[in-house]
């Protein structure tokens, strides 16, 4: 029988092939009492275990596929640092012996406990982190019930297709020899390594579909729309028909877009559009050059500072700023500050309790009250923008007062490097991320004092509409078309232009093709997006005459009604 789910699309595409069903090993777990004088060997079976995977993860590390994207194998050092962590190797050592139970109990006790840490974190990206821990612990427990490490996968004519409750990078990278043609999995979002990986490898992914491991069976035929986080399951001949003809579309839309990369970013008028790349880690360079980004608008520093007890020092953070300062041979590089959540301490085994993290200590508000964390990271920018055209973007400003002790601390910061006689670019640029509704409201006030405005449109949807994006029960409510939406975005920009500032968009609305004549009509002129999606959106810029928008785009902009917007839109974009 056919049946369809929804889910969160995570990578855009087109699979139709057979489902192979990966096991979920935590759901396997019991809990026994093991006797006194056998405590000993349970503990040794518990090592052996850790040892086993970690063996596994270091041959997969040295034997990455040719071709393999860059940050596979800094997703597998993560595991391999997470496993090495005392958390895990250590303290279900202590949990054996104390409660005399099994080590498979034991270490799934132990990352309950750490998943419930995680989850305290506002960052919506180090939330997802929490994955890669049941990920790690998932492979320890499958050793531990004699599960093979390597998955023989059937013969088969067809696409494969993954299903599983989670599937991590680790295991991805050791199915990548089968050709895999899509993932779906049961939990995960947008931010999840599972995610982060499909994209990288443009392969179709759907997340967050909650029961599929239960209801799709193995080997049965499925369809995955990685276009509309659709998922069918079994489908009728008509279906199938309809879907392969949507393939062969998709597929050859992809070559086309290809063809674009050399093509300069202008439209019918002949107004030149910057288009750059978010990136999380140095190796997502090698992506954003192969999609002809001409910048990266938002380097996430966060990646450095996950999963791990102590934090980076200078000298690592200044490499890594380096690295990717050379790579992009003089273009614009744009590097966020620190941007942790309310609940992530300097000192993972603390976590600070808060009613509401959306609202608490995170991003600048956390580097105002960690100075020495701070004044390492802009020592280690600074030093960094001697290689490169570095620029610094400030997250979650909400006042003039935020700001001004951040550039202080700036001051400081170049002060002590020209005291030691280290380089760095003196007339290096400072941004604000507009994404808090105060910052937008007070857009001009801040143009005023930054060299540039960066507009967080995740965050800016999510505190204007109080909705928390994450939470499946109101997460429908969650809109860019919402007509205060549209104002904050058209108020940050035209203050902007009046003074004279270059304005962005980082946020997922800048990669959202439905969106870009709108915003251009808005009048942005710097876009900064995964680079999986900067093709398409220099095909709608390509193909849009400015001054044909202008008329539509003021009704657009003074209509109150959310569902009068939607079709006002696609006539915009039919223009």
């Amino acid at each position: 029988m056919s049946f369809t789910m929804h889910g969160v699309a995570v990578s855009s595409g087109i699979a139709i092939g057979h489902a192979h069903l990966v096991s979920h090993a935590l759901l396997e777990v019991v809990h026994y009492q093991v006797p006194k004088h056998l405590i000993d060997q349970e503990i040794k079976r518990f090592e052996q275990a850790v040892e086993k995977v970690k063996q596994d993860l270091d041959v997969i590390r040295r034997h990455l596929p040719a071709g393999s994207p860059a940050e596979l194998g800094a997703f597998v050092n993560t595991h391999l640092m997470i496993l090495a962590d005392k958390q895990l190797s250590e303290d279900p050592k202590r949990i054996i012996r104390e409660e005399q139970c099994n080590a498979e109990w034991a270490i799934k006790q132990q990352m309950d406990d750490l998943v419930l840490q995680f989850e305290q974190i506002e960052d919506e990206y180090l939330r997802e982190r929490k994955q890669d821990v049941v990920q790690v612990v998932e492979r320890v427990i499958k050793v531990l019930l004699g599960h093979p490490s390597q998955v023989a996968v059937k013969e088969q004519e067809s696409a494969i297709i993954l299903v599983a409750h989670d599937l991590s990078p680790a295991d991805a990278i050791q199915f990548k020899q089968h050709q895999f043609a899509a993932f779906i999995t049961d939990v995960g979002g947008a931010t999840s390594h599972t995610a982060i990986l499909a994209r990288s490898l443009n392969i179709p992914s759907i997340v967050a579909l909650q029961r599929a491991r239960d209801l799709i069976r193995d080997g049965e035929l499925i369809i995955v729309d990685g276009n509309q986080g659709v998922v069918i399951a079994n489908p009728d001949k008509d279906t199938l028909a309809e879907y392969k003809l949507r393939q062969e579309q998709w597929e050859l839309e992809q070559q086309k877009l290809k063809r674009l990369k050399l093509t300069k970013a202008v439209t019918l008028d002949g107004t030149t559009i910057e288009l750059h790349a978010n990136i999380e880690v140095p190796e997502d360079v090698t992506q954003a050059k192969a999609a002809g980004a001409t910048g990266v608008g938002l380097y996430r520093t966060e990646f450095l500072f996950m999963n791990r007890r102590e934090m980076p020092d200078e000298e690592e953070q200044y490499k890594a700023y380096r690295r990717v300062a050379e790579a992009m041979k003089g273009m614009p590089v744009t590097i966020r500050t620190l941007d942790l959540g309310a609940d992530k301490q300097i000192n993972p085994d603390t976590v600070r309790t808060c009613a509401n993290p959306a609202l608490g200590l995170r991003a600048i508000r956390l580097c105002l009250s960690e100075p020495h964390i701070f004044h390492t990271q802009l020592r280690a920018i600074l030093r960094a923008s001697h290689y490169g055209k570095i620029k610094i973007l400030i997250p979650m400003l909400s006042n003039l007062s935020e700001l001004r002790q951040a550039m202080l601390l700036l001051d400081r910061a170049k002060i002590s490097l020209r005291n030691e006689g280290i380089p760095f670019d003196e007339g290096i640029q400072v941004g604000g991320m507009i994404e808090v509704p105060a910052a937008a409201l007070c857009a001009e006030a801040f143009a005023k004092q930054l060299d540039f405005l960066s507009i967080g449109t995740n965050d800016l949807i999510q505190y204007s509409l109080a909705i928390d994006r994450t939470d499946d029960s109101v997460s429908h409510l969650y809109n860019p078309l919402h007509p205060a939406i549209l104002q904050l975005i058209e108020m940050t920009i035209r203050a902007g232009h009046k003074l004279g500032k270059p304005v962005s968009v980082c946020g997922e609305m800048a990669g959202d093709t439905k969106l870009t004549r709108l915003l251009l009509s808005f009048g942005l002129r710097q876009f900064s997006m995964h680079p999986s999606h900067i093709l398409a959106v220099k095909r709608q810029i390509l193909q849009s005459d400015l001054p044909n928008l202008a008329n539509a785009a003021r009704k657009i902009l003074g209509n109150q009604d959310i569902d009068r917007i939607e079709p006002m839109l696609h006539k915009l974009n039919l223009a």
